[in-house]
């Protein structure tokens, strides 16, 4: 195609970089780019709130390895896919976000939408650019797409003024060809040998040595490299949540059923791909050993030294790269394990293991909600009957306090990249987003000569996180996307409001007087719902239903196990309801907050830790 306007042209640049989907929500004057973009091949995905678009466009780019790309229009626009902006600085992930703007010469006077995005969002981004001519559209995408991607990854931001977008070339205008706008993979790295030969020895010395294995190292495809180091030198291992998979969880040498126990005893650890956040404790005690050396590899210079870690341990490069020269330089050296650290893993992982089968096992009595842990168990064992999870055919995607964090410990993984989470943001309100990214990172259509890929994406929604974003049922249901999503409804927010089924009754019974009423209840009634509640038993299978999908709503084991096997096999987007208990007499709080005031039930180890 030959670009006449710039609308075309925006949309063969980010053909001609290699864009082959764009997530958003249209609008004038960005309506044109979208259109002109399908013109072109590019399949665009178009949500209900640039919120849920934005962050399928960051997830995106995790998965693929290359920057995922967000069009959204001015003003409300951009301030909605901030949310978006700010997840992918927060976990990074490469996005490029483009939007709409008021048309130049209308700048200052109040226009339509109007509002000064660079300024916004400038110290959020890696760079915030507006174009100012028709000719600057082609480098300035580019180098925006290019920035978002080389170096430690994160957001990127284009402003598209409506005139620009609307603007006619002249016939002599000269483009540059497609090669020259192609973007190679980023550069990479290897470690500085000295540095190299130094974590080396302190791992041959150490008595207690631990691998952390983040989510960085799935972005940095260096599974292979990971698991050759593992079975080489039989150091144990413990997986940040989205780390989970790039060595199987399977495999023996995997500390996260003795994860307090791991960070605590370790003398020396090997971070790979993960940051001394608060997913991590900040390595600092008493979660960690004040003793601890602490090796970080990293892409990124800022983060050698941050926190408890020490500068002159760490190790700048890629991942992949560092891996392999560790695991070279470590080639004729196996850890022979200490005693009392493998004692004191092996003990801590029976405890919690056992501790975690028993809430497993134990079977609902008649007429009582289910719990998380049993809940889980019976949708593993039936979605294990259907397809083994060593084949990795499903990639599962969670959020929700209790919901993501229970589910985590449930479900194994083989392969990385498969579970997708509130991340490092801890952002409410992916899961949507997430479901769209995934199938079209996954099940994308093949070239010619190529067989399909074909992933289920699986949601574990937590009921007050799946309001964030639920309306998106209606794009999943719009671009046929068969998703089986469980919403884990305990009719509130944490832990729920055991008393809401009361509360509710006492609230909308107008006929009752008062004399009648006990006095626990007139105390309801004054204080009305807790600012945790949620309305009672919300029927939220009917978002699917009204789309066209299926939705079933389940209170016992039969009915879960019969919805999850129909659901997984349907091939259209389906919504499980399951009411499960609230979290009676518990406190809202989580281990890795530190609070005193968590209950025993959330303290400790076990995989559902972080």
């Amino acid at each position: 195609m030959t670009a006449k306007t710039g609308a075309q042209l925006i949309a063969r640049t980010l053909r001609d970089l290699g864009v082959t989907v764009i997530f958003g929500i249209v609008g004038i004057p960005v309506v044109e780019i979208a259109e002109e973009a399908i013109n072109l091949g590019i399949r665009f995905v178009a949500f209900r709130n640039e919120q849920a678009c934005s962050y399928a466009a960051s997830v995106y780019g995790y998965m693929t390895g290359r920057p995922g790309v967000c069009l959204v229009v001015g003003g409300p626009g951009v301030l909605h896919a901030l949310a978006g902006i700010g997840n992918s600085t927060a976990n990074n992930f490469p996005l490029l976000v483009l939007a709409g703007s008021a048309e130049t010469n209308a700048v200052t006077k109040g226009a339509f939408q109007e509002m000064d995005a660079i300024s916004l969002l400038t110290p959020h981004t890696k760079l915030a650019v507006r174009t100012s001519s028709l000719d600057f559209i082609p480098g300035a995408v580019k180098n925006a797409y290019r920035t978002c991607w080389y170096g430690r990854p994160g957001p990127t931001f284009v402003d598209l003024p409506a005139d620009i977008i609307q603007g006619k070339l002249s016939p002599e205008a000269s483009l540059p060809p497609p090669e020259n706008l192609l973007v190679s993979s980023p550069p990479r790295a290897s470690g500085d040998p000295t540095l190299i030969l130094k974590a080396t020895q302190l791992l041959k010395n150490a008595r207690a040595p631990l691998l952390v294995i983040g989510k960085g190292a799935a972005y940095a495809r260096a599974e292979s490299g990971i698991r050759k180091l593992v079975d080489q030198t039989q150091i144990p291992f413990l997986p940040t949540p989205m780390g989970k998979g790039v060595v199987p969880d399977s495999h023996p040498l995997n500390a996260s059923s003795a994860r307090s126990a791991a960070l605590k005893h370790a003398d020396v650890v090997l971070i790979l791909g993960a940051r001394l956040n608060w997913i991590l404790h900040f390595g600092e005690p008493p979660k960690w050993s004040p003793n601890a050396k602490i090796i970080q590899v990293d892409i990124s210079a800022e983060e050698i030294g941050r926190n408890a870690a020490n500068p002159d341990l760490g190790i700048l490069g890629d991942l992949a790269l560092v891996v392999d020269q560790l695991t070279t330089s470590l080639s004729n050296w196996t850890y022979l394990p200490s005693g009392q650290y493998t004692s004191l893993l092996a003990d801590s992982e029976k405890k919690n293991e056992d501790k975690a089968q028993k809430s497993a096992l134990r079977q609902t009595p008649p007429n009582t909600p289910l719990t998380y842990q049993r809940a889980f168990h019976i949708i593993k064992l039936t979605l294990n009957s259907l397809t083994p999870p060593e084949d990795g055919d499903i990639v599962y995607v969670s959020e929700g306090a209790n919901t993501m964090d229970i589910s985590r410990s449930i479900f194994p993984l083989y392969h990385p990249r498969q579970r997708l989470d509130a991340g490092t943001y801890a952002t409410m309100g992916v899961g949507m987003g997430y479901i769209a990214a995934a199938h079209e990172a996954f099940n994308a259509i093949p070239g010619p000569g190529t067989s399909p890929k074909t992933k289920k994406i699986v949601a574990f929604e937590g009921d007050s996180a799946f309001g964030f974003s639920a309306m998106e049922i209606e794009t999943l249901a719009r671009y046929r996307i068969p998703a089986l999503i469980f919403v884990v409804n305990n009719s509130g927010v944490y832990h729920g409001d055991s008393t809401s089924e009361d509360a509710w009754k006492t609230l909308q019974d107008q006929t009752v007087s008062n004399d009648t009423k006990s006095d626990d209840a007139l105390e309801k009634e004054k204080r009305g719902l807790r600012s945790t509640s949620l309305l009672y038993e919300t029927r939220y299978e009917m978002l699917a239903t009204m789309c066209g999908g299926k939705g079933y709503f389940v209170r016992n084991e039969e009915e879960l196990e019969r919805a999850t096997r129909e659901g997984f096999l349907s091939d259209i987007v389906t919504i499980v309801n399951v009411i499960v208990e609230p979290g009676i007499g518990q406190e809202i709080g989580f281990a890795w907050q530190n609070q005193p005031q968590v209950k025993a039930a959330h303290e400790g180890d076990g995989k559902a830790k972080l």
